[in-house]
């Protein structure tokens, strides 16, 4: 019996059972039905003994079509594990890379994604990496930079670069009264850096998640509708996901950046797309969207994904 250890974030964990809009409740739950052990930790539980790496952690099991873990806390060494899932959520601060250290002393351990990749790829600013799919785009932490750049694109959107869900995301125009205490508000007032980039006025019709596996697109993506009260999308459900089609020029651009990301260690990506430009790049847990997916194209997602793992990890089933 193969053995599986998920690195899940806090929340997840304390909402453990019925989140089927999380992209693990999926994959713990078909490796439980392929007969896998899987268990579940966060970053937090992670421990080293001398030079041997461990996590406490829960066992999951399954039930009524649904997954459960035993409140049963287990010190488990992670080299004893066939497969490490590391997709514990942002913000990538001191807490979370000092998890990444951990696994420099884990050897012979398939994990997805890689932890040293995911400690040097930073979700906004390595995004750069494909500049040419990409809006024009600045890191900086120059109020005299931003501004310049506001000045020539008129409209152009702040982020801060360890967050996620949009969290402190901005729009700015030209001439918004708010300007100067905006930028720095994100900034730190010129002490952090930040992404600006163009605004790109499709973004009203919503941006699509382009999933890779590997070297690989997915044929499946979905489109995330911006809310009445916002200008992104910021409500999982229902309601504002749909189908999205790619083009074949995006299959092709995107593949590239799938080979690229692959040959970094980071094999599951979701790339955040908006009238075929790229804004960024999901490499720490990034969201599937396996529940809609399924229903929108009759698909079992979840299987593809972990016959991906299990062929990858060199595993049997």
């Amino acid at each position: 019996m193969k053995k599986i250890l998920f690195i899940i974030d806090k929340i997840e964990l304390k909402y453990f059972e019925f989140n089927n809009l999380v992209t693990n409740f999926w994959l713990i739950k078909e490796f439980l039905t392929r007969g896998c052990e899987v268990y579940v930790t966060i970053n937090s539980n992670l421990f080293l003994k001398s030079d041997i790496a461990y996590a406490k952690c829960y066992e999951t099991f399954l039930a009524d079509e649904n997954i459960f873990y035993k409140n049963v806390k287990l010190d488990k060494i992670i080299e004893d594990f066939d497969l490490v899932m590391f997709r514990a959520d942002p913000p990538v601060d001191v807490d979370y890379i000092n998890a990444t250290y951990i696994f420099d002393f884990v050897k012979g351990v398939k994990v997805v994604n890689s932890p040293y990749s995911i400690r040097d790829f930073n979700e906004k600013l390595h995004t750069l990496y494909f500049k040419e799919f990409m809006t024009d785009s600045i890191v900086t932490s120059s109020l005299e930079d931003i501004e310049e750049f506001l000045r020539k694109h008129k409209k152009i959107v702040l982020k801060p670069l360890n967050r996620c869900f949009g969290s402190g995301v901005m729009f700015l125009y030209e001439g918004d009264p708010n300007t100067r205490t905006i930028i720095n508000t994100l900034t730190d007032s010129g002490n952090t850096l930040i992404m600006v980039q163009k605004f790109i006025s499709a973004v009203k019709n919503g941006d699509k998640r382009v999933l890779t596996l590997g070297d690989k697109v997915l044929n499946y993506a979905v489109k995330k509708l911006p809310s009445s009260d916002d200008f992104k999308f910021n409500t999982h459900n229902d309601n504002f996901i749909v189908e999205a089609n790619l083009s074949s020029e995006e299959i092709c651009n995107f593949t590239k950046v799938a080979q690229k990301l692959n040959s970094l260690g980071i094999e599951m990506a979701g790339l955040d797309v908006i009238d075929g430009k790229i804004i960024e790049v999901n490499v720490t847990s990034p969201c599937y969207f396996i529940k809609e997916i399924n229903s929108l194209y009759n698909v079992t997602l979840e299987k593809e994904i972990c016959n991906f793992l299990l062929t990858k990890s060199l595993l049997s089933v």
